[in-house]
């Protein structure tokens, strides 16, 4: 038998996590930037952050207003800085474009720099309550278990896996949104990739993955990404040194960060041409803005 999705939402309003995205107080800015603070990075990062951003910018034109190196300092440990130059282009876009509203349907989103299939979705959901299928990691590995019977989700199908999202959703537009946030909440909590608890799960009668007896994943391993010496390590440490001043640096004092020469030129050569670092006209470097 199929999932009962009133179940899951039931679960979701009683279990779910009371996090100051998902409060009824929280604007759709609010809710657009703990999206994209969210990808790739964990909740117990985010909050904090998130919480000095909204204080500091609590408007799409107030971070509009700032410059792309604030921007950058600000978002400090979070990782993939270039997120943060995204979501100012957003905010910029939404600040002249649309009357600094976070808009409410998912093409008017999608038209702004930055924003993707997902969170245009999600700010739809979330922040609006409209019915859009909403699909990360999360519940792509739920869908696939619970609807399909399979241990992983495997490679990711844009059609497909909204397709399979779009058949749960409730007719409901507001019963859709919390379908939307529950099912991420059931893979972040219970349905997880390594230690799913079963027992804890609240659709688990129809869940097709327990009926089948629960078979592994049958694709290839994935690998196990690792950080340290990582061209991403790199240039974490090279934005760690502009972030930690107020003007430009020598390239002598970049150079100090990482003793393979080849590695750190390329990884500084990427920031330039990512335009998260700038160069001067005297040879020296610095956050975009700040020279």
């Amino acid at each position: 038998m199929p999932i009962d999705t009133d179940t899951l939402i039931d679960w979701f309003d009683t279990v779910g996590r009371d996090l100051p995205w998902r409060r009824p107080e929280c604007t759709a800015w609010g809710v657009l930037v703990s999206e994209i603070m969210l990808q790739q990075t964990p909740v117990a990062r985010v909050e904090p952050i998130w919480h000095e951003w909204l204080a500091r910018w609590p408007r799409p034109s107030d971070l509009a207003a700032a410059s792309q190196g604030e921007v950058l300092r600000a978002w400090g440990k979070l990782g993939y800085p270039r997120r943060a130059l995204r979501l100012h282009a957003a905010a910029s876009a939404i600040a002249t474009e649309h009357g600094d509203v976070v808009p409410s349907d998912v093409d008017t989103l999608l038209s702004l720099p930055g924003i993707g299939a997902y969170t245009a979705r999600a700010v739809a959901a979330f922040a609006y309550g409209k019915r859009a299928p909403v699909v990360d990691t999360n519940v792509r590995r739920v869908v696939a278990r619970a609807v399909h019977g399979a241990g992983d989700a495997g490679p990711p199908s844009n059609t497909r896996d909204m397709a399979d999202v779009e058949a749960l959703l409730p007719r409901s537009e507001s019963r859709a949104a919390r379908l939307s946030a529950a099912l991420m909440e059931l893979g972040a909590l219970v349905c997880t990739a390594r230690s799913p608890r079963c027992a804890d799960c609240p659709v688990t009668d129809g869940c097709a993955w327990q009926h089948a007896g629960r078979p592994a994943y049958a694709g290839p391993a994935k690998p196990v990404q690792k950080y340290a010496g990582t061209d991403r390590h790199v240039r974490g440490l090279l934005l760690d040194v502009l972030r930690g001043t107020s003007g430009p640096v020598e390239k002598a004092r970049l150079d100090l960060v990482w003793s393979q020469a080849g590695q750190r030129d390329r990884c500084l050569d990427s920031l330039l041409v990512d335009g998260l670092v700038e160069q001067t006209a005297d040879g020296r470097f610095a956050l975009p803005g700040e020279h």
